[in-house]
C-alpha cells in the first residue's frame, strides 16, 4: 500500500511540475504585434513585471516539485517539504493573482480610469496568457490538494502515535 501510495504522489507531484512548467513555457512565448495609426505597437510578457513574476513563479514551482521527488519517504526532511510546499503555493498564489488581475485589465480595460481593453488588438497575445493560466490553475489546485493531504497525513500520524502512547 505504501508503494502505491508514494508511486500516485510521485505521479500527481510530476502533474503538478509539467502543469507548472507549461504555463511558464506558453507565458514566456506570448507575443504578439498590431499597428496602431500606422505605429506598429509589440505585446511581450517582459513588458510587465506581474508576467515575469508568473514566469519565474512557475519555473520555481515547476523545478520544486521534481526536486521534492528526490526526497526519500519518511526522512527528516519531510516536515520541511510541508513548510516548503505552503511557501511555493503562496508563491505561485501570488503570480496567478498578479496576472489574472493584469489579464482582466487587458480584456475589460477600466472605463473609471479612461483605460481600454487591448485584447481585440492582439488576441494572440491574450489567447496564450489565458492559457498559461489555465495551466497554472490546474497547478495551484492539485498543488493545494497534495498540501491539504500532506497534512491530514501528518496529523492522522500524530493522533496515532498519541493513542499509542495511552
Amino acid at each position: 500500500m505504501a508503494k502505491v501510495s508514494r508511486s500516485i504522489s510521485l505521479l500527481i507531484r510530476l502533474g503538478i511540475a509539467a502543469a507548472c512548467a507549461i504555463a511558464a513555457i506558453i507565458m514566456a512565448t506570448s507575443h504578439d504585434s498590431t499597428n496602431f495609426f500606422g505605429i506598429t505597437m509589440d505585446a511581450k510578457f517582459q513588458y510587465t513585471p506581474a508576467f515575469e513574476y508568473f514566469v519565474i513563479a512557475n519555473a520555481i514551482g515547476s523545478a520544486y516539485n521534481i526536486l521534492v521527488l528526490f526526497v526519500p519517504p519518511g526522512s527528516s526532511l519531510s516536515g520541511l517539504i510541508i513548510i516548503t510546499d505552503v511557501i511555493i503555493e503562496m508563491l505561485l498564489t501570488g503570480a496567478m493573482a498578479a496576472t489574472g488581475a493584469l489579464s482582466e485589465l487587458g480584456k475589460h480595460g477600466n472605463s473609471h480610469a479612461g483605460w481600454i481593453p487591448i485584447c481585440n488588438q492582439i488576441p494572440k497575445y491574450c489567447d496564450h496568457v489565458m492559457g498559461s493560466l489555465i495551466s497554472a490553475f490546474v497547478a495551484l489546485v492539485v498543488f493545494l490538494l497534495v498540501i491539504l493531504y500532506n497534512i491530514y497525513k501528518v496529523i492522522s500520524l500524530d493522533l496515532d502515535l498519541h493513542v499509542c502512547a495511552h
